[in-house]
This record gives structure tokens, C-alpha cells and sequence, in this order.
């Protein structure tokens, strides 16, 4: 329902230097806000995700942020270490078996989005934005939604329309 006079008219992709320095300060003064208040939980969810699985306590993973840059996003980890070895790249999904207990209650708490205060923190990401995608569905999506390029016009964010409208992405839809 998108149409190309809808850019031409919505100021929302319009960033004046100013509102782009004062949603940086706020960005650098949150998270680290927020840091220091969850830094105690760090250690307790690293202890859990250890004593259930082997590997890393977080993970990394390409995504794509402003300007179509590339950026390594990252998170507690809640699927297994070999979650993508048999299917190649997915969505997860509700549900997914891939999952550990662990990181299925991560996820539904969203406390395995804590470490990305530090792609907050880096410049990487913003507060709120559309959530960043892999390059692989990008990819995808761009073929599939007209202008769908157009959300990498700001930077990505930790939570977003979507997260707040919708249910875990999983699809196109």
C-alpha cells in the first residue's frame, strides 16, 4: 500500500543534523543507563546458557543497518551451536525446535536482546527502527516488497513498529 509519492511527501525520512545528534546523545545516554542496570544479569543468563549447552555464551551475526551497511549484531544465544547446519539460513520460528529451554525463555522475555545495547552504544543501531535483517533476507524481501530498501534511510533498532504490532517474524507476511 506503499506508493513512490508517499516518499516524496512523508517527512519521516527527512533527518536534520540536529534530530540526528539528539537521538545519538539520548541512544548513548540510555544504553549505557540500561547497561549498568542489567549488567548483574549478564553473568546469571551466561551461567544458564553454559550449564545447558556447549558454545559461545554470545552470538554474532551479520545484519544489515543504515545505509545497507553490514554490522555484526549481537545477542545472548538461545538456539543450539549447530542450529543452521542441516537447513542452511531460516527464520526461527515460534516454537523452534532449534531453540534450548534457555533460550526459549531469553526470547520470550527478550533478554537476549540485552547485548545489543552494545551495537546501541557502538552506533550500530538505535532504540527504535525497523529491526535488522540478515543479508540473505534482504535479499529476498527487496524482490518481494516494493521499497523495501527504503528502511535502511535510518538506523535499526532495538525495538520497533513491527515488534510492538506483530508476533515473532517469520515470513514474508
Amino acid at each position: 500500500f506503499i506508493y513512490p509519492s508517499w516518499f516524496v511527501f512523508n517527512i519521516g525520512f527527512i533527518v536534520s543534523r540536529i534530530m540526528f545528534i539528539k537521538q545519538r546523545i539520548t541512544d548513548i545516554f540510555v544504553s549505557v543507563l540500561v547497561i549498568i542496570i542489567s549488567l548483574p544479569l549478564f553473568p546469571l543468563i551466561a551461567l544458564a546458557i553454559k550449564l545447558e549447552s556447549k558454545g559461545p555464551v554470545f552470538y554474532q551475526q551479520a545484519r544489515v543497518g543504515f545505509k545497507e551497511e553490514i554490522f555484526q549484531i549481537i545477542k545472548f544465544r538461545t538456539m543450539r551451536e549447530d542450529a543452521e547446519q542441516g537447513t542452511g539460513v531460516m527464520w526461527a520460528q515460534v516454537d523452534d525446535d532449534r531453540t534450548t529451554r534457555v533460550g526459549g525463555f531469553l526470547r520470550k522475555t527478550r533478554l537476549d536482546e540485552l547485548p545489543q545495547l552494545f551495537n546501541i552504544l557502538k552506533g550500530d543501531m538505535s532504540f527504535v527502527g525497523p529491526r535488522p535483517e540478515r543479508p540473505e533476507f534482504v535479499e529476498h524481501l527487496n524482490e518481494k516488497i516494493p521499497f523495501y530498501s527504503r528502511r535502511h534511510a535510518v538506523r535499526p533498532g532495538l525495538t520497533g513498529w513491527a515488534q510492538v504490532m506483530y508476533p515473532y517474524g517469520a515470513s514474508d507476511e
